[in-house]
């Protein structure tokens, strides 16, 4: 039989229908896909994750549940929650807070207090599940009472020695001024400080509050120990708001700015609170650790010094023979062993007596009895000098044979040399003698400085000191001139150790730099009553290269070496010329620290003058950025990675968030 015309035709549509419907479906899958990973170039999900609902609903009041349920419109994720989300008032028994889903469930485990606003700040720890994007700063909120509260008030914790930003302190609040509520009472509201120093109390109600800080090592929210960082002052704060307006940049990408929004919102003040912290000093005395790393010699060391130094007793030995060496803060003591047999002996068993805080807070005599063992034992020591021995008998063997100068008999070491700390110095710089081992005998008059002057030498007034708290180094003073040579010269055995090894005869060369080498910095203060500062010229990694001691609020700097150098300035009001930290139970803060906000650059034979208003900047805005060690982490922000994919697809984007077309 024969195929009629209009089947035929009809197959030929159904089989194009068919294929048209593959195509179609095959085509959808790629855009879905593309839709959640950009895989082929599609759009990608840039929108951040939403609440869709709470319970109880945020903002709530006269609520009594302690569980809280937030529902999002997608899956989402929670980062660090221990050090970004902080309940406020502080919770004793830390809340439990987790995502599930499309959910965060966060439940209270403290009792709910009557008639209080409780806060939970997500900060920035929210993102969607895939592709990460920040929901930016969240917080929740409900009230058990009538009323909520809604009060923020912010500001910048520092380190109070160099104004670094203080990341992970808490900050609270107390509407009690008593001046011993810090060490009785939690903080009524608190916030944790980001990575700028910065932080926000929210929920905070009307009222006059008093604002602290606390690295709170304990978990108790009260200031208790002195080896927690802590900040306070007396200022007053009364939170208040106003209405203002913000700016917004809309960027058609990362380098071009497509316009600019103003954003109303409620702006909370005050928004400027400074606090500077500090760690008290630790004058509590107990013997932190004992030593003898080399045989001849025992170290202490204790957590604050004093300057009765510790009596030892030998119960296996004569301690008339140990010489005591301690620091200048005099919490270091080293002891000498002067007899050589002592050194030999590897176990050295003594009584010390020394003073120990006691559970009072009184200092009281403590006994302990102790042994000091060497690091390396002396049969060890025996054996490694008995491979040096033999090493050098074949060296001296290998000499004989070639018909070479060789030796019989391995000399004993008997001397040591003497080292100057620098060959080259300023015309202000000090200049040090330093020996290895303490000397039992130091002539003076053996060794003699000489200046170089039209190409003879002429010996120079000079004078040699011990160097307090450094038994092993000495201090040479001088008149020493620019551009002048001059040449230390020591005797053959001038000096001698307590081990009897005696110095070599020696001429040390030392070189004072030309005027026109250096740069001369004067820095005028002001913005300050008091005129008790003392400025110091750092470098960039902020060791101090110059101190002096402004004079009619006047600090000049002589012999500066040519570089780039920063301004930092204390108030010394005691006049020890040292910076000072704080004590909360003496009522007293650390010493106020500042800084000149930019660079300076020394040059060779410049006079460099500068004028200083310490208070012209906040604080918080002093440092140079290129000094600070506590960099500020980026900030989680939307990529708005679809204006890209338009721009490169020639098509026209619409922001969903704003409307704006980009």
């Amino acid at each position: 039989m024969g195929e009629r015309p209009g089947e035929k035709m009809d197959l030929r549509s159904a089989w194009k229908l068919l294929c048209a419907a593959f195509l179609v479906t095959h085509f959808a899958c790629l855009i879905s896909c593309a839709n959640m990973g950009n895989p082929d170039g599609g759009w990608y999900d840039d929108t951040p994750p939403r609440v869709v609902s709470s319970s109880p609903d945020d903002k709530s009041v006269n609520v009594k549940a302690k569980k809280i349920y937030i529902q999002f419109n997608e899956f989402i994720k929670i980062e660090d929650v221990q050090n970004k989300v902080i309940v406020s008032p502080p919770q004793m028994e830390q809340a439990e807070i987790k995502a599930a889903g499309k959910r965060i469930i966060v439940e209270l485990k403290d009792t709910l207090k009557e008639n209080t606003t409780y806060t939970v700040d997500f900060s920035d720890a929210i993102s969607d599940n895939n592709e990460g994007n920040p929901m930016g700063n969240y917080t929740y909120s409900f009230s058990t009472g009538g009323e909520i509260d809604t009060f923020e008030v912010s500001g910048y914790v520092l380190d109070a020695q160099n104004l670094e930003p203080v990341k992970g302190i808490l900050v609270g609040l107390y509407s009690d001024f008593s001046d011993s509520i810090f060490r009785k009472e939690p903080m009524a509201r608190i916030s944790r400080t980001d990575s700028r120093g910065h932080f926000t109390v929210k929920g905070v109600a009307p009222g006059s509050y008093r604002c602290y800080a606390l690295q709170d090592a304990d978990g108790d929210f009260v200031y208790n120990q002195k080896s927690e960082m802590v900040a306070f002052n007396h200022e007053t704060y009364v939170p208040s708001s106003r209405p203002d307006v913000r700016q917004d940049t809309v960027w058609l990408d990362t380098l071009h700015i497509d316009r600019l929004l103003q954003i109303p919102y409620t702006h909370f003040l005050p928004d400027d609170i400074t606090l500077m912290a500090f760690t008290a000093v630790q004058d509590d005395r107990f013997l932190l650790k004992t030593e003898r790393k080399d045989p001849e010699k025992m170290c202490f060391y204790f957590s604050y010094g004093n300057p009765e130094l510790p009596q030892i007793t030998g119960l296996n030995f004569d301690a008339e023979s140990l010489l005591a060496d301690a620091n200048e803060k005099q919490d270091t003591i080293v002891y000498w062993l002067r007899d050589t047999a002592l050194i030999n002996q590897d176990t050295l068993r003594y009584e010390i007596k020394y003073l120990k805080t006691d559970s009072t807070g009184v200092l009281a005599y403590q006994v302990d009895t102790l042994e000091a063992v060497p690091k390396i034992s002396y049969a060890k020591r025996m054996k490694e000098q008995e491979k040096e021995d033999e090493k050098w008998q074949k060296e001296q063997e290998k000499l004989k044979k070639r018909g070479e100068l060789y030796d019989s008999i391995r000399p004993k070491e008997t001397t040591f040399d003497l080292q100057l700390s620098a060959t080259s110095i300023a015309p202000d710089q000090k200049l040090y003698l330093n020996v290895p081992i303490p000397l039992a005998r130091f002539n003076k008059d053996g060794i003699q400085l000489y200046s170089k002057r039209d190409s003879l030498w002429y010996r120079t007034n000079h004078l040699i000191r011990p160097v307090k708290g450094k038994i092993c180094q000495y201090e040479v003073l001088a008149q020493w001139e620019p551009g002048v040579e001059y040449s230390l010269e020591a005797d053959s055995a001038a000096c001698e150790t307590i081990y009897g090894l005696v110095s070599k005869k020696v001429k040390l060369g030392i070189k004072v730099g030309e005027l026109d080498q250096f740069s001369t910095l004067s820095v005028t203060l002001s913005g300050v009553t008091d005129t008790c500062y003392v400025v110091q010229l750092v470098n960039q990694s902020e060791a101090v290269v110059k101190q002096v001691r402004a004079k009619d609020m006047v600090a000049d700097f002589y012999y500066v070496k040519p570089g780039t150098y920063y301004l930092r300035a204390f108030h010394d009001p005691n006049g020890n010329n040292q910076w000072d930290t704080g004590d909360y139970d003496a009522d007293y803060p650390a010493e106020d620290v500042y800084y000149f906000h930019d660079e300076v650059e020394c040059k060779e034979k410049w006079d460099i003058n500068r004028s200083w208003n310490l208070t012209a900047r906040r604080r918080f805005e002093q440092k140079p950025d290129k000094l600070k060690k506590q960099k500020g982490d980026q900030q989680r922000k939307l990529q708005n990675r679809n204006a890209q994919r338009a721009k490169q697809l020639g098509i026209e984007y619409v922001q969903k968030k704003t409307g704006v077309k980009m």
